[in-house]
């Protein structure tokens, strides 16, 4: 089963715009993002195992090893200009491909990150992942996001709490392995709202490129994209056409 997914091809693209999925996410979480892109930009969306289409498949075990069944995904599909994008754990593995990527000489021309400390930031936030359910699905609802909503009804539970719960235990597992700088130009967009990251804390991130470097602030919290999808998309249209 392929880990990206396409919802609406564009043969003539001349870019590929790569989107990995927050903790609980999938990739419709970007579907209605290719309607807002222009013509000549392909959008392709991580669907992660245990959820969707794949819900039946074992969970992520590590970052690490998500990153590299994500680039050996992206690898056929790298025959032109492309970018990527990551919101909160979505970014962190968003960098991790860019860094394998790297070592293979291939490199994107602009890596987005998205609600999200710099990697090597120390992890100061508590582990969720090993609370209550209860206790678990009240921390997801200071965050927001559709997954909180749907975590709202005990009868999902079942079916959501384990790929969300798994993805949250991978996330606040990671950590940084020292090395140099990205080649790739980053781009950060943040809430000013962010109970994850604020936006002098995303300013971190600049001591990972060696290359070009921008922070964007939106009004909102740490799912800010979701309301702000509109201009969230028109930033990354002028970032990468510019």
């Amino acid at each position: 089963m392929t880990w990206l997914r396409c919802a609406f091809p564009r043969p003539g693209a001349t870019t590929r715009l790569f989107c990995l999925t927050h903790a609980g996410g999938s990739a419709n979480a970007y579907r209605a993002w290719s309607e807002l892109l222009p013509l000549s930009v392909e959008l392709h969306a991580t669907q992660l195992p245990g959820r969707a289409d794949r819900f039946a498949e074992p969970l992520p075990g590590d970052m690490e090893a998500l990153a590299d069944e994500v680039t050996g995904s992206m690898l056929p599909l790298l025959d032109r200009r492309f970018a990527l994008f990551g919101h909160s754990m979505g970014a962190t593995l968003a960098y991790e491909v860019t860094r394998r990527l790297e070592a293979r000489g291939i490199a994107p021309a602009r890596l987005f990150v998205s609600g999200a400390r710099a990697p090597q930031d120390p992890r100061d936030r508590p582990a969720i992942s090993g609370y209550a359910d209860d206790d678990f699905v009240a921390e997801l609802a200071k965050l927001g996001g559709t997954e909180a909503e749907v975590l709202s009804h005990r009868t999902m539970r079942e079916v959501v709490l384990p790929y969300v719960r798994a993805d949250f235990r991978l996330a606040e597992a990671y950590r940084h392995r020292p090395g140099p700088p990205l080649h790739t130009p980053i781009s950060v967009l943040v809430g000013d709202a962010d109970p994850v990251v604020t936006p002098a804390q995303a300013k971190a991130w600049e001591t990972r490129t060696s290359s070009g470097f921008s922070l964007t602030v939106f009004p909102g919290d740490h799912f800010y994209l979701q309301p702000r999808r509109v201009p969230v998309v028109e930033e990354i249209t002028r970032t990468l056409m510019g």
